[in-house]
Order: structure tokens, then C-alpha cells, then sequence
């Protein structure tokens, strides 16, 4: 008698304890298809409020919702069996006070079934992040560079190039990590502040255009893949360039069309002879 083991997902707590015991390994997933393929090989997916950009077209993460961000939490899990799920709480929804992000949280949580919340901000947030984790909820911390803070911020530019704005990240990230965050994205951050911030504290920290000497590392899948475009962060490294692959494929499909090649007849369903009565007409 076979006995089927279910694979166990990871949990917020399973990330936490890889603190100084193995790199952890993060990728964005914003479907089920790709959420299928990229989890045998990573700890963490996570459901990006970049989908604005890559799947919508978006320009920046502003127009992101909670209820988009939710509909692409289900998806990836629905695609994965392993990996730890975090979804990104989108601008706006946790900002105005503790409340309304439990609120928001409460909904990711429930509606998607993630092992927790990705939430921008750094010592503005803290007192947010630890009403949540108090109430249940896992928190990933991002500081650094924090997109939805774009306008803010003065465009997209890497942070901690001066001492008062190298204080300023680790003043966040300490913050974020007092108030109970499981983890810590650190993006766009010059490399010796992500390497002193990743040294300081006892949660692991995962870089994004940070350091190598961060706990794990993060990209966009479609980045690495190469069908976001040509123009990507200087911290992007190409693994493929599926772009191409995916352009050959649609052109000869698009040749055969026309060519009338295909469907051919190993595609089409053959209408049995058998019961058939042919009328001639007389």
C-alpha cells in the first residue's frame, strides 16, 4: 500500500530560523503557471505589488488594489505546494492608520491563505507593524528604496549615499526588526549600509539591488527571465533571454496561419464515417 506525503509549505517561522544557517531564495509570482514552475527551487514567492508594472503595464505601483493584489494571491497559491507565500499590501491600504492595514491583512490572509504581509515603510511603520504581528500576522519589512514612495523619494535612486541617509536606513530597518518583522527586504541600498544593516540584526534581510552579504536575495522573475523589456535596474542579472524565444515561437505560428499549415490533421477531430448516411441528393 502506497502511502501519498504531502509536502509541507513554509512557514514565516521556517524563513526567520534560515537567519545565518543558508541564503534564502526569493522570486516574484504573479500566476499560477509560474508560481508552479518556480516552486521546487525557492523559499519564498512573493506576490509583488510590481504586477502593476509587469502584468497591468503600469507605470509605477500606485495603481495597484488590494482586490488585484488578492485575485494574484490565490493564483500563486494555487500554483505552489512548497514555498513560503508573502503578498505585498498595496498603497493605501495600510498607511492611514494600524486599523485599516489589520483590515487589509485580514482579507490577504483569509481570501489567499499566505503565510503573511509585505508592507513598505521604516520607524513611521513600526508601530503598524507590531499592531499587526501582535494580532497574528506575519510581517516582511522593505526599507531602503520603497517604490510606493516613489514621488517622495525623488525618483529611483539607490539610498544611503550620505551618512544622515545611510542612519536613516538603519534607523528603519532596526525599527522594523524591533517591532516584530519576520524578515527584511532592503532594496536599493548602497552596498556597505545593506551589509552593516544585514550584520545588526537577528532577522534575516534579503537584498534587492543591496548586498550579497544580505541574509537571501529577490528579484522579478521577468526580469531575470528577459521578457520585461530592455531596460532593467543596473542590480538585474539576466539568467535567460526567453524574449526571443517567445517572439520566434508566435512569428511561425503566425507564418503557418496564414500558410494555412496549420491546424494540420494531428490537431483537428476527424468526423467518424461509421453512422453516417450520406445523402446524394436523388
Amino acid at each position: 500500500m502506497s502511502v501519498e506525503i504531502k509536502t509541507r509549505r513554509r512557514t514565516s517561522r521556517d524563513v526567520r530560523l534560515m537567519k545565518g544557517q543558508a541564503p534564502i531564495v526569493m522570486l516574484t509570482a504573479y500566476t499560477a503557471p509560474m508560481a508552479r514552475l518556480l516552486d521546487p527551487h525557492v523559499d519564498v514567492l512573493l506576490v509583488g505589488d510590481s504586477l502593476g508594472m509587469v502584468v497591468y503595464g503600469m507605470e509605477t505601483t500606485l495603481g495597484v488594489t488590494l482586490d488585484m493584489m488578492i485575485n494574484h494571491g490565490q493564483a500563486v497559491m494555487r500554483g505552489s505546494a512548497r514555498a513560503c507565500v508573502i503578498v505585498d499590501l498595496p498603497f493605501g491600504s495600510y498607511q492611514e492608520s494600524p486599523a485599516q492595514a489589520f483590515r487589509a491583512c485580514a482579507r490577504v490572509m483569509a481570501e489567499t491563505g499566505a503565510a503573511g504581509v509585505k508592507l513598505e515603510g521604516g520607524a513611521e511603520m513600526a508601530d503598524t507593524i507590531r499592531y499587526l504581528v501582535e494580532r497574528g500576522v506575519p510581517v516582511m519589512g522593505h526599507v531602503g528604496l520603497k517604490p510606493q514612495s516613489v514621488n517622495t523619494l525623488g525618483g529611483f535612486r539607490a539610498q544611503g549615499r550620505t551618512e544622515e541617509e545611510a542612519a536613516g536606513v538603519m534607523r528603519d530597518a532596526r525599527a522594523v526588526a524591533d517591532a516584530g518583522a519576520f524578515s527584511l527586504v532592503i532594496e536599493g541600498t548602497v552596498e556597505p549600509v545593506a551589509r552593516a544593516i544585514s550584520a545588526a540584526l537577528p532577522i534575516p534581510t534579503i537584498g534587492i539591488g543591496a548586498s550579497p552579504a544580505c541574509d537571501g536575495q529577490v528579484l522579478v522573475t521577468e526580469d531575470i527571465l528577459g521578457l520585461a523589456g530592455e531596460i532593467s535596474p543596473k542590480f538585474v542579472k539576466r539568467f535567460a533571454h526567453l524574449a526571443g524565444a517567445v517572439d520566434e515561437a508566435v512569428r511561425t505560428y503566425a507564418e503557418e496561419v496564414r500558410a494555412r499549415t496549420f491546424p494540420g490533421p494531428e490537431q483537428t477531430y476527424p468526423q467518424p464515417v461509421t453512422g453516417i448516411t450520406k445523402r446524394t441528393g436523388s
